[in-house]
């Protein structure tokens, strides 16, 4: 009597290897370094690809810094999440250069009429 073929050993061993060829993929995915996803700012401007754009971001992030430049305790996230403090810096370091993009919308007082 010839032995039958094991088709139990045969499944197993086709799970096991796209098993294999599932985890290779996944190992390499897992070795490689992680991109970074801060927002890089140059001078009030986002680098986005190597070129500058201009962002209300970027802009705030510039207006923070040349505020406590000046003396005052001010951080960017607070500038960026309260007009009104966007507004009060702008009046006391809007005339700087740096900041006057930043602060054309923030000491804008809208339509005026005659």
């Amino acid at each position: 009597m010839t032995s039958s073929p094991d088709h139990g050993s045969r499944s197993r061993l086709g799970r096991s290897a796209a098993l294999a060829a599932l985890a290779l993929p996944l190992a390499a995915f897992g070795m490689a370094p992680p991109a970074e996803a801060r927002i890089r700012c140059e001078n009030g401007y986002q680098i986005v690809n190597g070129s500058p754009i201009s962002t209300p971001y970027c802009q705030d992030a510039l207006l923070g810094r040349v505020a406590r430049a000046r003396g005052w305790k001010v951080s960017d996230a607070a500038i960026r999440n309260n007009p009104n403090l966007k507004r009060h810096v702008c009046q006391h370091v809007g005339r700087d250069i740096r900041v006057y993009m930043a602060c054309i919308d923030a000491n804008s007082l809208g339509r005026r009429f005659h």
